[in-house]
């Protein structure tokens, strides 16, 4: 089981966690908890956050301040302190030594679905890394260009919802009929530029990004986000991720809508890997307290597998 402890970094006085399969980060706004799940990604991934930014022209010159603001977020290089301790799996990291470039030994692990991701669609299509200012988290502008590359790179086809080769059948019949009100996400054109349409069936018909529902624009870069972790084959999961932040899972979502991406969420729990979020799945699991998840077979019938909630995590704010 994965742990991290926490001592006085930003505004968080002390927090101790422990990782279980599903674990969910539960206060109010402004305590600290995208920070700690920035931290975990950070930890995680190293060589490949400080890679990726050195592709993309950035230089924090090995100093940690500039690092801070480049990876947090501009002006977040406040949150280290003199007595500021990070602890991860019973190991103290060494801050200053992580803002040194490091070199990249592993493939990325940690994929991370930020809590601005309505940010990532411009006119209706993915924004590359490099539209975004420096001092915008790295976690929005990587997620940002996953979801650019997996667009342009993955779907030949205009239409990208539904399909029959991404998710379950079970989950689609649901997001048609609680996100999507049965109409087709797909792949349009103006002259020349791409664009992401809902439109009917047929074709005819088409609404472009801003007229569309806050819960839809909230959630196609939520869908595509799934689509980049659970790709059309036989592979359970992409590459060697086997851990799945998610923020602010709910937002501009519809109850019904809330409860169909959580059976999504368990459906990687199933595959393997291990996921964390904020407020909502606490909120839906404390009334139900074991979730069935609803898996179909080929014969279109339905079986369950459950899972419980380990939540062993403290978190104490100044």
């Amino acid at each position: 089981m994965a742990t991290l402890r926490i001592r006085d970094l930003g505004q968080i006085k002390q927090a101790d966690l422990q990782f279980g399969d599903l674990t969910v980060l539960v206060g109010p706004q402004a305590t600290g908890k995208s920070v700690v799940l920035q931290l975990v990604k950070l930890l995680v991934d190293t060589g490949y956050v400080q890679e990726e930014l050195q592709r993309y022209g950035m230089d924090w010159e090995r100093l940690l301040p500039p690092f801070l603001d480049l990876y947090f977020g501009e002006g977040m290089r406040s949150i280290w302190r003199e007595q500021s301790t990070v602890t991860w799996l019973g190991k103290s990291i060494d801050m200053k030594a992580i803002a040194r470039r490091k070199r990249r030994t592993e493939d990325e692990k940690l994929f991370f679905v930020p809590a601005q991701r309505v940010l990532t669609l411009r006119d209706g299509w993915p924004r590359p890394f490099t539209d975004y200012a420096p001092g915008d988290p790295f976690a929005v502008r990587e997620f940002s260009e996953k979801l650019r590359l997996l667009v342009e790179r993955e779907f030949t086809a205009e239409s990208l919802f539904p399909q029959e080769r991404r998710l379950k059948k079970a989950f689609r019949e649901l997001l048609k009929r609680d996100v999507f009100a049965n109409f087709h996400l797909r792949i349009d054109k103006v002259r020349s530029q791409k664009r992401l349409v809902l439109g009917t069936a047929d074709a005819k018909d088409s609404l472009p990004y801003m007229v569309w529902s806050a819960g839809q624009r909230e959630f196609v870069p939520l869908l595509l986000g799934f689509y980049w972790l659970m790709p059309p084959t036989k592979v359970a999961r992409r590459g060697a991720i086997e851990w799945v932040v998610i923020e602010e899972l709910e937002m501009g979502l519809h109850p019904r809508a809330i409860a169909v991406v959580m059976l999504m969420v368990f459906e990687l729990l199933h595959r393997g890997i291990v996921c964390a979020s904020l407020p909502t799945l606490h909120r839906f699991l404390s009334t139900c307290g074991r979730w069935d998840v609803l898996r179909s077979t080929r014969q279109n019938r339905m079986r369950c597998s459950k899972y419980s909630m380990r939540q062993e995590t403290k978190v104490f704010t100044k």
